[in-house]
C-alpha cells in the first residue's frame, strides 16, 4: 500500500509507517500544487498532509485507490470532505496533537494584548523608551468569552480561570452541566458573549454558520474596547469589518494567528494596523506538537489500513479495534441480507428498517453493520463505487431512508438482525439472519415471513411450488438434466398441501434453459435467481 507524505511531519511518524512491510512510504521533498500532485496519486492508498497541501476534488478523483487522508493537525478545511466521502475515502485528523500548543499560543496572545508586549518591544528595538503609551490591563477580574468549547477552547478556559478571569463559554454543542464542570458560565446564545466579554477568543471550525461570524453586526454588539484573539481559522472574521472596528476604537486590539488567505499578502491592510498582533499561523508550531501530530497521524492511518480501526475520522463514526472485532462477524451477514432483499424487493423501495435483537442489540456500535446492510442493498444498482464510507450519503442522495432499532423483544435466536424494505409506508419484503454454532457461520433464517436456512454466499434459486409428494425429486431431476449441482436446500410451507417456498443453493448459476423450463411448470411459480 502506497502512502504519500505530502507535507513535512515528524520523522518518528514517518518511521512508524516505514517499519511496516505492508506500506510503501513516499516522502515528497516539497509541497506540490494540484497539477503537480495529480500524476503521483493514481496508486496512492493514503495521503498525509498538514495545512499546506490542498486535497481537492480533482486530486481525490485521480487517486483511484485512495482509502484514507490523514491530516496532521485539527483543521481539515484543506481537504474536500464531501468529495472524499463520495469517493469512499476516510478523512482523519489529529485533534489531540496540538491542543495544548494552540491553547498556550492563545494565552500568549491574550497576555500580549493586555500588556502590549509586541508593540513595546518594537519601540525598544528602535531605540525608544516609551513607558506611558504602553499602559496595559490585568487579566484578573476580566471576562473572557470563549467561542467554541472543544479541546482547545476548554484548555484556554482552564488557563483563564487559573488567572482569575471570569469565563463565559458558547458552543452550540455545549451543555450547561459541562460548562459548570469546567468552571465556566454557560452562554445560551452567542450574543450573550458579545455583550459581556472584555476579551473574546475563537476556537471554532469554518462552517456556513461560522464563516465571517465576527462581522460588523457582531462588533456592534460588543463592549467598547473589546479585544479579539483568533488562533482558529481566518475566515471566521470579516477582515474589512475588523479593520473598521479597530480604526473606530470599538475593538481596542486584536491578535491573529490565522488569515483568510495564507501567507498573508505583503500589502494586506492588517499590516498597517498598530493595534494588531500578527503571527504566521504558529498554532501548532512547537517541537512537541509536531512530534505528537506526526506520530498520531501515522498511528491512525496504520490502524485503519491494517485493522479497520476508525479513530479521529471526520466522515466516519469512531470504531476501535476491539469493537471492530465484535462487529466483524455481522458484516457479511448484514451485506448478504441487503443483497438478498435488493434482488427480491419490488420497485418503489424508499426505506430500510433494521432491527437488532438478542445479543446483537448489545453491540457497542451497530453503525458498521447498518452500513454493510445498506451497501449490500445498493450493490445491485447502477451506482458506482459504493463503500462503507460513502454508503449513507449515497443512500440519502437517492432518497433511501435508513432506520435502526435495538429491540428488547424476545427472539428465537441468540443473535438477530432483521431488515424490512418499505415503500410508500408499506412493507414490501423482509429477511432476518443469525449465526449457527459460531460467528463464522452466518445464515439467513427468515424470508417472506417463513423459516429458511440460506448461506450468505453463492448462487441461489428461489421458487414457490405446490406442496405435494414428489416435487423435491422433480426439481432435482430438472437441475440434474441441466448439469446444475445442489449444494443445499431449504424448504418451507404455509400449510400442508399449500404453497411451499424452496431455496436451493447451487454450485453454479442456473442456465437460461433451466429457468425457462421451471417457469413453464404449472406446479412452480415466482422463480428468482439471487447472487450473494
Amino acid at each position: 500500500m502506497k502512502i504519500i507524505i505530502c507535507d513535512p511531519i515528524s520523522p518518528k511518524g514517518i518511521a512508524l509507517l516505514q517499519q511496516r512491510p505492508e506500506f510503501n512510504v513516499v516522502v515528497l521533498p516539497k509541497r506540490l500544487a494540484e497539477a503537480e500532485l495529480i500524476p503521483l496519486v493514481a496508486d496512492a492508498t493514503a495521503l498525509v498532509v498538514r495545512s499546506e497541501t490542498k486535497v481537492t476534488k480533482k486530486i481525490i478523483a485521480a487517486a483511484k485507490a485512495l482509502r484514507v487522508v490523514g491530516r496532521a493537525g485539527v483543521g481539515v478545511d484543506n481537504v474536500d470532505i464531501e468529495a472524499a466521502t463520495q469517493n469512499g475515502t476516510v478523512v482523519m485528523n489529529t485533534p489531540g496533537g496540538n491542543t495544548v500548543t494552540t491553547a498556550e499560543l492563545t494565552f500568549t496572545m491574550l497576555l500580549s494584548l493586555a500588556r502590549k508586549v509586541p508593540q513595546a518591544h518594537a519601540t525598544m528595538v528602535a531605540g525608544k523608551w516609551d513607558r506611558k503609551i504602553f499602559q496595559g490591563v490585568e487579566l484578573q477580574g476580566k471576562t473572557l468569552g470563549v467561542l467554541g468549547m472543544g479541546r482547545i477552547g476548554t484548555e484556554v478556559a482552564k488557563r483563564a480561570i487559573a488567572f482569575g478571569m471570569r469565563v463565559v463559554a458558547y458552543d452550540p454543542y455545549l451543555t450547561e452541566d459541562r460548562a459548570k464542570a469546567i468552571g465556566a458560565e454557560f452562554a445560551p446564545e452567542v450574543d450573550h458573549v458579545y455583550r459581556g466579554a472584555d476579551f473574546i477568543t475563537v476556537h471554532m471550525p469554518v462552517t456556513k454558520e461560522t464563516k465571517e461570524m465576527l462581522n460588523a453586526a457582531a462588533f456592534a454588539k460588543m463592549k467598547p474596547g473589546v479585544k479579539i484573539v483568533n488562533c482558529a481559522r481566518g475566515e471566521i472574521i470579516a477582515e474589512a469589518d475588523l479593520i473598521a472596528a479597530l480604526e473606530s476604537g470599538k475593538v481596542a486590539g486584536a491578535a491573529l494567528d490565522v488569515f483568510a488567505v495564507e501567507p498573508l499578502p505583503a500589502d494586506h491592510p492588517y499590516r498597517q494596523q498598530p493595534n494588531l498582533i500578527l503571527t504566521p499561523h504558529l498554532g501548532a508550531s512547537t517541537e512537541e506538537a509536531q512530534e505528537k501530530c506526526g506520530i498520531e497521524v501515522a498511528e491512525v492511518i496504520a490502524g485503519y489500513l491494517l485493522t479497520g480501526e476508525v479513530r479521529n475520522a471526520v466522515n466516519l463514526p469512531y470504531l476501535d479495534a476491539k469493537t471492530y472485532e465484535q462487529v466483524k462477524p455481522y458484516l457479511p451477514l448484514g451485506e448478504a441480507l441487503g443483497k438478498l432483499l435488493a434482488q427480491l424487493a419490488p420497485a418503489g423501495a424508499d426505506k430500510l428498517h433494521i432491527t437488532y435483537g438478542g445479543h446483537a442489540r448489545l453491540l457497542p456500535n451497530i453503525d458498521p453493520v447498518t452500513r454493510a446492510v445498506v451497501r449490500g442493498f445498493l450493490s445491485t444498482s447502477n451506482l458506482k463505487d459504493v463503500n462503507n464510507v460513502n454508503v449513507r450519503s449515497v443512500a440519502q442522495s437517492i432518497g433511501l431512508t435508513v432506520e435502526e432499532k435495538k429491540s428488547d423483544e424476545p427472539v428465537t435466536f441468540n443473535e438477530w438482525v432483521h431488515v424490512q424494505v418499505l415503500g410508500a409506508g408499506k412493507k414490501l419484503i423482509s429477511a432476518g439472519g443469525t449465526f449457527f454454532g459460531s460467528p463464522n457461520n452466518p445464515r439467513i433464517v427468515r424470508l417472506f415471513s417463513q423459516s429458511v436456512e440460506i448461506p450468505v454466499t453463492g448462487n441461489l434459486l428461489l421458487l414457490n411450488n405446490t406442496d405435494k409428494p414428489g416435487i423435491v425429486g422433480h426439481l432435482g431431476t430438472l437441475l440434474g438434466r441441466h448439469q446444475v449441482n445442489i449444494a443445499s436446500m431449504s424448504l418451507g410451507r404455509d400449510t400442508v398441501g399449500g404453497l411451499a417456498l424452496t431455496v436451493l443453493s447451487l454450485d453454479s448459476a442456473p442456465p437460461p434453459a433451466l429457468l425457462a423450463e421451471l417457469k413453464k411448470d404449472h406446479d412452480i411459480s415466482n422463480v428468482k435467481v439471487v447472487r450473494l
